[in-house]
């Protein structure tokens, strides 16, 4: 069997919004109707969400970022930009002011895009109607959650040279993040094409590094403000899709989901990992097509 290529994976046309400081971001826009927002979070790129794309975009306008440093993006020095949290979401806020997205969008986030996408909704919760979470969080660790023990490595200096130097971070995503199948080698390609050396993996660093557990830490309170923010969403619908062997975003946050959302729609694999739109999109598509096209809001806005 023909293997598929690179570019029949992701046969996107990228586009290209300046955030500012010469500064560009890339990021793809298909189809036409209610726009879909995508929102990846770390080590990925608009590209893990290319089955989404594609098949959603035959009726909806698919929106999927590149953040700045990962993807197609920019990938500037420190100096130029802070690679916060805070940054992230005004990031977005602002690309999707330009593109005059504000009504009747749906969020789909997923790891690190929990915070961002949901940031941004929670600052003007009528920019959407329906809400999107898979394997993420938009909050800080929970009473009785821990610290996943398997990005302790990642920070710090080892973490820098295990991330920069030998891209450790993106290779062990991949080894462990599908586990009802082996990704492909146009799938693997894909996942490491913007990551090629040190310099362009500073985001990926740089993501693990900004990871808040305590109040030291500088975007303790830019997390802090989504998770308050999500209170201005709880009358949003929200889909909740889970890879229940995710080593990171584990089922402890899918709890504290329902938690929030009691009237969640939860659709969970007990089977799949942390990259669960590459465990099986052919199940994944359906499932957020009817919850955008025919689930209701509940109660209008907050």
């Amino acid at each position: 069997m023909k293997q598929r290529s690179f570019q029949e994976e992701y046969p996107f046309t990228g586009k290209s919004w300046d955030r500012g400081n010469g500064i560009r971001m890339n990021y793809v826009d298909e189809g036409e109707g209610k726009p879909i927002i995508c929102v990846h979070g770390n080590p990925t790129w608009s590209f893990h969400f290319r089955n989404l794309i594609q098949g959603l975009s035959t009726m909806n306008r698919v929106i999927a970022v590149d953040h700045v440093g990962c993807g197609l993006s920019d990938k500037p020095s420190e100096a130029d930009y802070s690679y916060r949290l805070a940054d992230r979401i005004d990031d977005l806020e602002r690309l999707l002011d330009d593109l005059g997205i504000d009504s009747e969008a749906t969020l789909i986030a997923h790891d690190w895009g929990g915070a961002i996408g949901f940031g941004v909704a929670g600052r003007k919760p009528e920019r959407f109607e329906h809400l999107v979470a898979i394997n993420t969080a938009a909050f800080p660790l929970q009473q009785g959650m821990a610290f996943p023990p398997i990005l302790g490595p990642a920070r710090g200096a080892l973490g820098e040279w295990l991330i920069r130097r030998l891209n450790a971070f993106l290779n062990g995503t991949l080894l462990i993040g599908v586990k009802s199948r082996k990704l492909s080698r146009a799938e693997r390609s894909g996942y490491r094409y913007p990551y090629q050396n040190y310099k362009d993996r500073l985001a990926v660093h740089r993501f693990v590094e900004d990871i808040p557990v305590s109040s030291e830490d500088p975007s303790w309170e830019s997390l802090n403000e989504v998770e308050k923010n999500l209170e201005r969403l709880r009358n949003h619908p929200l889909l909740l899709l889970w890879g229940e062997k995710d080593p990171v975003f584990n089922t402890d946050f899918l709890h504290h989901w329902n938690t929030l959302w009691p009237n969640a729609e939860i659709h969970r694999w007990p089977e799949a990992g942390h990259l669960l739109l590459d465990e099986f999109p052919e199940i994944l598509l359906p499932i957020i097509r009817k919850f955008r096209n025919r689930q209701p809001v509940y109660g209008g806005l907050v």
